[in-house]
């Protein structure tokens, strides 16, 4: 229901701020009251950096159009997940979604947080396309999401396609205000950490990953250990399969990834084996260390949303080239918080230097002792 105010005089703001005045005429008198304005798009692309964003900004969002020309349109079940993901972790989300599936409103909540809930992600996506978002929400959220108040993401059981069956524990601390980041320095590769999983198959599995792996990266660094984690029983989910995770850190702290996976059970398609895995995931971390930057191609996205959520000084980053993703976050960037990024390429090592000056952005939900 609108907000009704007495008469008076009050500014409108521009469409792309919270609320817009309306002026009503009747017999009564003249009326005015504050109407929610909302952040319009189109498609399906990007959704779930939209809802990160409009929920992290306060501002409701609408995305019409959602597959509008496809044979199946409308939202997909891994999407209508995450909703309700969000309206667990939030209070007084309202998700309105038209009987084609194709327009979404999105109006957020406050972020509660807090431990004790369950999550059925399905068979769609993986988990860590319902984890990025909720780490992103919770540290500002009331309370500690989890059962301690440290950051710990523990792996209970490992699933694969087609039928899945994975679990994890997640932890997530409350933060205030996010320090700034001044991350230029990329530095040398030290060492090389990993872990090659697999669950439903041969043990040595594993160790034909690493094997893999290892004559590819030791010829280039002797500091390369890489785990094995080979699941049985209840622990293994339902579908064979194994994959390689490969981390590289630098003399300054930084940290590169890669990760390389090759399902068994899929239908039409001859499965990698082993030691083909453990090289692919090797080159791909080795073309990730080639493109430059603080950190790898995929998580450019999450670092730019932190330097614009950061305190109101200058947070500076250096990445190597912008994947189609980060373009779209800093345009998303832009439209949900007005923060505008400076970039200054670096011809010698053809990498990017963005700064920007962050929206202070403070965890109001959190309790003050």
């Amino acid at each position: 229901m609108p907000c009704l105010l007495p008469r008076g005089t009050l500014r409108a703001r521009r469409q792309r701020t919270l609320f817009v005045l309306v002026c009503l005429h009747n017999k009564a008198g003249t009326w005015f009251y504050l109407q929610h304005m909302v952040l319009n798009f189109r498609g399906s692309q990007h959704f779930r950096q939209r809802l990160v964003c409009s929920t992290l900004s306060g501002k409701s969002i609408c995305i019409r159009d959602i597959r509008a020309k496809d044979q199946d349109p409308g939202v997909r079940d891994y999407e209508a997940s995450l909703l309700r993901l969000l309206e667990k972790i939030t209070n007084g989300c309202v998700v309105e979604i038209n009987e084609t599936g194709t327009t979404l409103r999105y109006f957020p909540g406050i972020v509660t947080g807090g431990s004790g809930f369950v999550h059925d992600c399905g068979r769609s996506r993986s988990i860590g396309f319902f984890l990025e978002p909720l780490v992103c929400i919770a540290l500002f959220a009331k309370k500690a999401t989890g059962l301690s108040d440290g950051f710990e993401l523990k792996v209970i059981k490992r699933g694969a396609e087609p039928s899945g069956g994975g679990e994890v524990q997640l932890s997530c601390p409350v933060a205030k205000q996010l320090p700034p980041i001044n991350m230029t320095q990329e530095g040398a590769v030290r060492r090389i950490r990993g872990v090659a999983h697999s669950m439903r198959v041969s043990p040595q599995s594993s160790n034909r990953m690493v094997d893999g792996a290892r004559s590819v990266l030791n010829d280039l660094l002797a500091d390369v250990y890489i785990f094995t984690d080979h699941m049985t029983g209840p622990e293994a989910g339902q579908s064979p399969g194994y994959g390689l995770m490969l981390v590289a850190e630098t003399t300054t702290g930084c940290f590169i990834s890669s990760e390389c996976t090759a399902n068994a059970a899929l239908k039409g398609e001859a499965a990698m084996v082993p030691e083909d895995v453990g090289r692919k995931a090797a080159h791909m971390l080795l073309e990730e260390i080639d493109r430059g930057g603080v950190t790898d191609g995929t998580h450019q996205g999450l670092l730019l949303l932190l330097c614009a959520l950061g305190p109101e000084e200058i947070n500076e980053v250096r990445l190597g080239p912008l994947t189609p993703y980060s373009v779209r976050t800093l345009r998303h960037l832009k439209e949900f918080f007005s923060v505008t990024f400076s970039i200054k390429p670096e011809a010698e090592s053809q990498t990017l230097f963005l700064r920007c000056i962050g929206t202070g952005h403070r965890n109001m939900s959190k309790r003050v002792t």
